[in-house]
């Protein structure tokens, strides 16, 4: 039985209203707003005031996918949500928006970290293929602030909140717009980034920063192998939001001089599985990115964990 392929209906992207300023994320560390940029590229970032919800803002950037996707949210099939924020206990981000928007949709969350969004796509993507599905939400949804030390220098000065959501659904051709998925892990470095006290996230930044820009190249390569093109055929490239200088380093190693490289970590900050669904958003809203072209995604971070596929815009 001939099955069809998967295409993006829509986005939507949804952050607290409040940006935090560079200068006031060094203050509290005795560091310059020119320091805290010159390392993170970070200009402002946002973060939940402890009056705001993660589920409503998870609920908005759903909402807008929706709208652009022009389904209802009863036409929504199965809710993916993708977390690393969530407290034990509290609700799964999928079980909270099936509640509110998709009543008896399918719901599960997954946890890849900084690559949930790519898992999850390409969880979504093989629903959908297999028939198991016919439109699928996915949003990323991350308060990290919750899980991070507010006096630790190196993971205050970068982590975000905020929540991404892109509908998918069949290909109206049959033709696929998602590319296969390169993916893998790195376990033996799963210390790089670890709850090793319990209760914080801590990461070593230096040692980060040189395995994704070592490794990240060779993923983000064999997606474009994998999807039948090369580098030439990339218009946009949307990495995980890690750090500005992470994201340019791994672009000049795959020779992306013509495409448009996502540096939404200046004005969001890392919003780990948040940060592509965000980036690809607003990208979208700003006519920047158009229907019909092709961006290369790749998410990395914590376990470590990475993925990447290609993409075709709505």
């Amino acid at each position: 039985m001939a099955r069809p392929g998967t295409r993006i209906l829509g986005f939507g992207a949804a952050q607290p209203a409040e940006a935090i300023s560079s200068a006031q994320i060094g203050a509290r560390y005795g560091r310059t707003a020119a320091w805290i940029e010159a390392r993170t590229g970070i200009r402002t970032l946002r973060r939940l005031r402890s009056d705001e919800s993660l589920a409503d803002l998870a609920n908005s950037a759903a909402l807008q996918a929706l709208s652009q996707a022009d389904l209802a949210g009863s036409e929504i099939d199965t809710v993916i949500g993708a977390t690393c924020s969530i407290a034990s206990g509290d609700p799964l981000v999928s079980r909270t928006l099936s509640e509110r928007i998709a009543p008896g949709a399918a719901y599960f969350d997954l946890n890849a970290a900084c690559s949930g969004f790519c898992y999850g796509a390409s969880a979504a993507d093989a629903l959908i293929r297999s028939g198991s599905a016919r439109n699928v939400l996915l949003v990323g949804a991350e308060r990290m602030s919750s899980i991070i030390d507010p006096d630790d220098l190196g993971t205050g000065i970068i982590f975000g909140d905020g929540a991404g959501a892109v509908v998918f659904g069949p290909s109206a051709t049959g033709q696929p717009a998602i590319g296969p998925v390169a993916w893998g892990s790195d376990g033996g470095q799963s210390g790089l980034i670890s709850f090793g006290d319990g209760s914080y996230m801590r990461m070593q930044g230096q040692q980060v920063f040189r395995w994704a820009v070592e490794k990240i190249h060779d993923v983000a390569s064999k997606a474009c192998l994998l999807a039948g093109l090369t580098m030439d055929d990339i218009d946009i490239f949307v990495p995980h939001q890690a750090n500005l200088r992470i994201g340019t380093a791994i672009a000049d190693r795959l020779g992306l001089r013509q495409a448009i490289v996502s540096t939404d970590i200046t004005v969001s900050g890392n919003t780990s599985a948040a940060s592509i669904p965000i980036a690809l958003a607003r990208l979208v809203q700003s006519g920047r990115a158009r229907s019909g072209q092709l961006a290369l995604l790749v998410g990395f971070g914590a376990g470590l964990t990475y993925a990447a596929q290609v993409i075709r815009l709505p």
